[in-house]
């Protein structure tokens, strides 16, 4: 193979992690040319709605898969967190790249942490996983819909439309914008979504050829954690509109998985860990999931569905 065309998001963020895999083949490949597809996606279009009220995740891959159905590419590289719990038949999700920075960042202008925002203060963030938990850290802030790029989201708050806004810490390092990190949440404070800071590499299920020509990138401790904490959004039928986090970690052998659901108002929270070996991510994501479902998680997510 002498070519390879990455379909991928006009965004800088999404462009930046095409270069980065276009970067890791060429160190594989060096003989290999790589052409990055630059496509705009309706999620990135509309902007100005909450995406669980117009379809969701799926909304910044239909375009660039539409790429790999039409031929016009040959892989397409996402970061794992906007892909669906469940993808179509015809692609595959075979290769991840080692985890970035898996955390949440508070990044304001004013205040140094979240201790120190004054009561009522506007806290931006379009993610009711992360509302539900900011609500339950401090009630009396006040949530505010934020959607768009990472910089026309700090373009916002330097606006000073918001006195501080709540992004992955991932797209900000890899954007070498880590000095806007003003506080590093813990998984106690804020935990993760399932993939969070994972870059992840699809292809057509038909196209051996491309898949064998992956398998270096892939990391294999990086896909273990991604099949646990996606088997949990998967059991739970996780979307845009349901607070669900899944965060694995693998240390050695050893896989450690935890989970939660919560209501957007953060009042209840329903938590769930389990660990066991690499081997059985996935059954420890079902584990965790029904674990959650046993403790009243579907009372929770049925509720937000009406």
């Amino acid at each position: 193979m002498n070519s390879i065309r990455i379909a991928t998001r006009k965004s800088k963020l999404a462009i930046c992690q095409a270069e980065y895999v276009k970067h890791k083949l060429q160190s594989l490949y060096p003989q290999l040319a790589v052409e990055l597809i630059k496509l705009s996606s309706e999620g990135d279009r509309l902007l100005d709605v909450s995406l669980s009220k117009i379809g969701g995740k799926g909304l910044f891959i239909k375009e660039v898969e539409q790429a790999l159905l039409n031929n016009d590419a040959d892989i397409a590289v996402h970061s794992m967190k906007d892909m669906p719990a469940v993808i179509d038949k015809n692609f595959s999700l075979t290769t991840v790249c080692k985890r970035g920075n898996p955390y949440d960042a508070l990044v304001s202008n004013k205040y140094s942490n979240l201790k120190q925002l004054p009561y009522g203060a506007i806290v931006g963030t379009s993610s009711l996983r992360r509302e539900s938990q900011i609500l339950n850290l401090r009630p009396d802030l006040t949530i505010k819909f934020i959607r768009g790029n990472i910089n026309s989201r700090l373009a916002k708050l330097d606006n000073q439309e918001y006195d501080a806004i709540i992004l992955a810490c991932a797209g900000l390092c890899r954007l070498d914008m880590q000095d806007r990190i003003t506080q590093t949440f813990t998984t106690q404070q804020m935990l993760p979504a399932a993939a969070q800071g994972v870059i992840c590499i699809e292809v057509l299920s038909s196209n051996n050829k491309i898949k064998k020509l992956l398998q270096p990138i892939n990391d294999a401790k990086t896909f273990a954690e991604t099949i646990a904490e996606r088997t949990v959004s998967d059991k739970l039928n996780a979307s845009c509109s349901t607070p669900i986090a899944a965060f694995a970690q693998v240390k050695n052998n050893s896989l450690f998985l935890e989970s939660l659901v919560a209501t957007t108002d953060g009042k209840q929270i329903i938590r769930s860990s389990k660990s066991g070996n690499i081997t059985d991510a996935q059954l420890i994501g079902d584990q965790v999931a029904t674990d959650l479902l046993n403790q009243g998680a579907k009372k929770i997510l049925d509720n937000l569905a009406h």
